[in-house]
Parts: structure tokens; sequence; C-alpha cells
């Protein structure tokens, strides 16, 4: 007997040898070779019946091994053609996004997608991607950044009441930017979302306790920015409490700091462990199930993550407002880059927005423009074919780099001068030319949301970026 034999009884090549070993036991044995054909086909057809011993068990062993990884194997292969999805603003996105989302929609756990007119190009999920997934949640369908998040307050005061040097003061004083920067410790503010019991419940939280709290009330690199302006308000909103007129309001954009990061790239590693036959275009949306325990790990992480984001929110803007001796008139938020329960055509499913508003009927959000150009507070009209969502802003245009390659400093400060914007900070790759116009991206989306009111920045705070405007 031979290995062609064996192949022709259809043993993979890595199981040959062993078939061969136990064939070769048996002719020694006394056994004819139709006999032993017999029984390396019952060994084949039953591996569990003989992987506890005899001269079969390594064999069996074997064949019980290659079964459970053509089990995985089979259970992380992509859909041949992705599943349909609707898409907002065609002709704002770039080819590569659109490719993104097509790889992400034959995954064989999604169930729902859509494209807001902001997307551009990311890791895994494409910006501005928005996808249902069944029993699983994504690390890279939500993001690095998890929970990356909106405030806005609106003050008891009218525009021109603060002046561009005290605004500028004020920004400077109470708040922060920057890869782990922090308060002094006089000076930092405590928060509920620091004295959960959930940090005591994961190794991984207990280890970034220490950076949240030394981060908590600061806001991070790159688009982040806290700004004061002016929110017009052309109609009375009962909702919010406020009359049609022009307000002096704040308008910041953060998220978890350097820990969701942490939280992202432990669980993506963790996701790709888990499938490690997925089709390499795919590696970067490998999944946990939501009923797996690394799963259910993730979730109470992301959420912690989410709720940490908006504390960094409440903190500067509780500053500010204490700053100017007021209570804001109203308040609103969002976080566009996380997952959420949701029904979805009679089933739950784990919706992911991975920089993407929620926009359910009724639903307040928040979505900016850049550093010199209007930003929108919104109301969800719950479009179902969007998954009930929204852009989470204009959406790059340029990439960093080919924005530090392509503009000038020169060109983005006369666009700064001619919109009456003053910027601390911020950097030639953050430059409002490197982002779509966002009254193109509004206009996309009329049926998605209805705007309230439009927020234009005047004195704007932002991350030293790599090159200063």
């Amino acid at each position: 007997m031979n290995g062609k034999h064996l192949i022709k009884l259809g043993f993979e090549k890595e199981a040959v040898g062993l078939a061969l070993k136990a064939a070769t036991a048996r002719e020694g044995a006394g056994l004819a070779r139709a006999d032993i054909l017999h029984e390396l086909g019952a060994v084949q057809a039953a591996p569990q019946d003989y992987a506890g011993g005899g001269v079969y068990a390594l064999l069996a062993q074997m064949l019980l091994a290659q079964a459970a990884a053509q089990q995985v194997r089979a259970a992380s292969a992509l859909r041949a053609v992705p599943l349909p999805y609707a898409v907002w603003g065609a002709d704002l996105i770039e080819p590569g996004a659109r490719a993104q989302m097509d790889v992400a929609m034959r995954l064989p756990v999604s169930r729902a997608g859509a494209m807001m007119p902001d997307a551009h190009v990311g890791y895994g999920l494409p910006i501005g991607g928005v996808l249902a997934a069944e029993n699983a949640v994504i690390p890279y369908g939500v993001g690095v950044d998890i929970g990356c998040s909106m405030m806005l307050s609106v003050l008891p005061m009218l525009p021109g009441a603060l002046k561009v040097a005290e605004a500028s003061g004020l920004l400077l004083r109470h708040t922060r930017f920057g890869a782990g920067v922090g308060f002094e410790k006089r000076d930092r503010q405590d928060h509920a979302v620091l004295h959960e019991p959930t940090w005591e419940e994961q190794p991984l939280l207990r280890h970034l306790y220490d950076k949240a709290v030394n981060q908590i009330g600061t806001s991070g690199s790159g688009n982040h920015f806290v700004e004061f302006g002016t929110l017009s308000l052309a109609q009375p909103d009962p909702e919010l409490g406020l009359e049609a007129g022009e307000y002096l309001a704040v308008l910041s954009h953060s998220g978890s700091r350097g820990f969701g990061a942490q939280v992202a790239g432990h669980f993506t590693a963790l996701a790709g462990r888990l499938h490690p036959g997925i089709d390499k275009v795919a590696q970067k949306l490998a999944w946990l199930p939501l009923d797996g325990e690394e799963g259910q790990a993730y979730w109470q992480a992301m959420n912690l993550a989410g709720r940490y984001a908006l504390a960094n929110h409440d903190l500067i803007h509780a500053r500010l407002a204490r700053a100017l001796g007021v209570s804001p008139l109203a308040q609103a938020s969002n976080s566009h880059n996380l997952a959420w329960k949701e029904v979805v055509d009679g089933q739950e499913l784990i919706v992911h927005r991975k920089g993407a508003t929620p926009a359910a009927k009724g639903q307040l959000g928040l979505i900016p423009g850049s550093m010199a150009d209007p930003g929108y507070l919104v109301r969800g009209r719950g479009h179902a074919p969007a998954l009930a969502s929204a852009s989470h802003g204009a959406g790059r245009q340029l990439g960093r780099r080919a924005a530090q390659n392509a503009l000038s400093k020169k060109d983005v400060q006369a666009y700064l001068e001619g919109r009456g914007v003053t910027l601390i900070g911020g950097g030639i790759d953050e430059a409002p030319q490197a982002y779509k116009r966002i009254e193109e991206v509004i206009a996309r989306q009329t049926d998605l949301v209805d705007v309230l009111a439009e927020f234009r920045p005047h004195v704007v705070r932002m991350d030293t970026g790599s090159e200063d405007v």
C-alpha cells in the first residue's frame, strides 16, 4: 500500500503519513489490503470512534483537528458577493471606501449596511460606514477611538459678549490636548465614571485605569477640538427650550483618549486569533461572537470607553461654563464611534457606526464641519435604509500627508481669516481644504436628518499638528 491509495481514498496530504503507519501495522498483523482500506474508510467516516486509543488513534485525532479547522475556515469564509446596501452622497465618496464597505458586506455575520456622504477610507470598516451584524461585534467596525463623540452647550450669552482674547484665554486655561496630556493633579476634576466597578472587572481595564484618571477632562490630537462660536436657531424649539435667535455656544469633539485605542488593539488581536483563516482582505474586520467570553469582555470595555469619552466632554463644558459664571440653557451630545444593540427588520442586531451619527426619529445629533466651517445641530428622522444614521462630519477629501503636501500655511490662514476664525494649535493636516464641503454633505442627507441650527466657529483650539498653521 502506498500514499496514492490513501489520497484516492480521500485522505488529505497531512494525514497520509499517519494513515500509512497505521496501515503498515495492520499489514504486519496479517490483514489484507482490502480489509485495511475498509478500516481506514471507517476511521475517516467516524474519527471520534477511534480517537480514544488503538492503532488508528493518532490518525483519528488528526482527522478531528482537520475537521475543526475546516469548520473555523467555513465560519470565517466571506460571501462571494456583498449584500446590497444604500449609499448617500455617492458622488462624494472615493472608490477605496466603497471597496472597504463591499468587503464588510461579505462577512458571514453581516446582515445590513449603509454608507454616509462623509465616508472615506479607514481601517477595516470605512469611516462613515454603518454595519449591522448578527451576534457579533467587530472592534475595527467601531474604530480605534472608541466612543469618539460630540457635545454642544448653548450659553445664556450673546455671541458678541465674549471677545476673542477672552475666549482664547479661557480655552488655553481650561482645555488640554494631545497624546498622554492631562491636567496637573491639583487642577484635575473627578467624575462618576471613574468610580464605576467596571474598571475592576477585567485585567486590561485595571491596567488602563490610571491613564484614564490622568487624562480625564482632556482632548486628543488630530481632528479633536473645543471651540466658541455662534449658534443660529431659525425657529423656536420647545424640546430644547430655546427661542429663535443667536447664542454663544461651545462645541467639542473628543473621544476616549489612549484608553479606547488600547482596548481596540487588544480585542482586535483576539478577534484575529479566533479567525485565523479569514480572507486577507477582511483581516481587520475579524469579529467576536457576542455570546462568547471575548465578545462580552469587549462589549463591556467598549461601553465603558463610550461613557468615559462623554465624561471628558462633561468636564470640558463644565469648566468653561463655570469660568464664565453661567449655566447652559441647553446641551446635546452624541457618540459616533460605537456599536449598539438595535432591532433591524424585526431582529436584534449589533449596529456598528464608525464615524456615523445615530439618527433615530427625534434624536438630537451634531455634525461638525472643519476648524473654519459650520457645524449643525440636527434631529434624526429614523430612516430605516440608513439604519437610522447620518454623517458624523464633513469627511476627509485629502489624507493627512496629502494635505501637508498640497496646502500651504498662507492658504490655510487666508481661509481662516476670511471666515473670522482664530485658531489655537491645529495643523495643515486638519486644514478646512482637507475636508469635503460640509454644505454638500448635509445636502445629500436631507432624508436622514432635519437641521435645527447652524454653529459657526469663532475661536478654535486643537492640538498642535505635525506642522502648525
